[in-house]
């Protein structure tokens, strides 16, 4: 009975030992796919054997195929910053790219060519009494990207309520998303989507208006943009207020991705991908849906 119990004694001592080490616990990174191509500035021609390198991160880097293209893979998720360099080009750094681990991120890179710099030549006149003293007002256009968007407070990822916060440029006290440059009517604003004049693209918009309850282009399709509010260029005939000229993103050439969301304003659905199954394609196609919940 005693030799019983002492090996019951023992084997409780040993459950108690193993029960008090603490176990490792492992956390996985989530990574994705960065990619892109690298092209001349002035040419567009690809610029092989260009660098790419993840800053911070000197072991995630590469270089460019014979047509200027470049893959990083395994980048942790997050916002991260591309250092590219090439012979007899300026180096350039990207900063703010948003890798999330729903999508590859796909990005066009432009490089310009390097020059020799000289001394400088300092050529000084008299003052023009007919200056402004605002040195900023030099001209009055805005370029803004679909991220920014996101950034601003109450903009729900629609660029038409984020010019509101623009200087020269307010909202209507409705709540709708008209835009009213300088005192002007919303109905001088002038739409255009890849340079071709388009009517409102507004959900719900009154008649005649520029303004809805939200913008009906899906910001999954959408590109870095332009919003004029003055001084505009001859292409701008039919402005009177301001204009908004938008460009279409390039969607993912090898992966067909797809994306939904829902909110209290609406629902966004979007789909992008290669438009031949296998083949390396410079030209990529993205739908999307945007339906206001008004």
């Amino acid at each position: 009975m005693l030799h019983l119990t002492s090996r019951c004694l023992v084997l409780l001592i040993l459950l108690l030992s193993v029960m008090s080490y603490s176990l490792p616990v492992f956390s996985q990174t989530i990574t994705q796919t960065v990619r892109g191509r690298i092209v001349d500035d002035d040419t567009r021609m690809p610029l092989p054997g260009a660098n790419i390198v993840v800053v911070g991160h000197e072991k995630l880097g590469t270089s460019s195929d014979s047509d200027g293209y470049f893959r990083l893979e395994h980048v942790p998720v997050g916002r991260i910053s591309l250092a590219m360099s090439f012979i007899g080009y300026e180096s350039r750094i990207m900063q703010n790219i948003l890798v999330t681990s729903g999508k590859e991120t796909v990005l066009e890179v432009t490089l310009k060519e390097s020059l020799l710099i000289m001394d400088a030549v300092e050529v000084r006149a008299g003052a023009d009494k007919s200056e402004i003293a605002n040195e900023m007002a030099l001209t009055s256009a805005r370029g803004f990207s679909v991220e920014e968007t996101k950034r601003y407070a109450g903009s729900f990822n629609d660029p038409a309520r984020m010019v509101s916060a623009y200087a020269g440029v307010d909202a209507d006290v409705s709540g709708n998303n008209s835009i009213i440059v300088r005192g002007n009517s919303p109905k001088g604003i002038q739409w255009r989507l890849e340079g071709i004049d388009i009517p409102n693209p507004n959900h719900f918009a009154d008649e005649g208006s520029t303004g809805g309850p939200i913008n009906a282009l899906n910001s999954q399709m959408l590109a870095n943009s332009e919003f004029y509010t003055g001084a505009f260029a001859p292409e701008f005939g039919n402005a009177l207020s301001g204009v908004f000229d938008m460009k279409l993103r390039k969607g993912n050439n090898e992966k067909r991705e797809y994306s939904f969301s829902i909110g209290v304003l609406g629902t966004d659905v979007s789909a992008e991908g290669h438009l031949s199954k296998g083949e390396k394609l410079l030209i990529s196609s993205i739908t999307g849906i945007r339906h206001s919940a008004s």
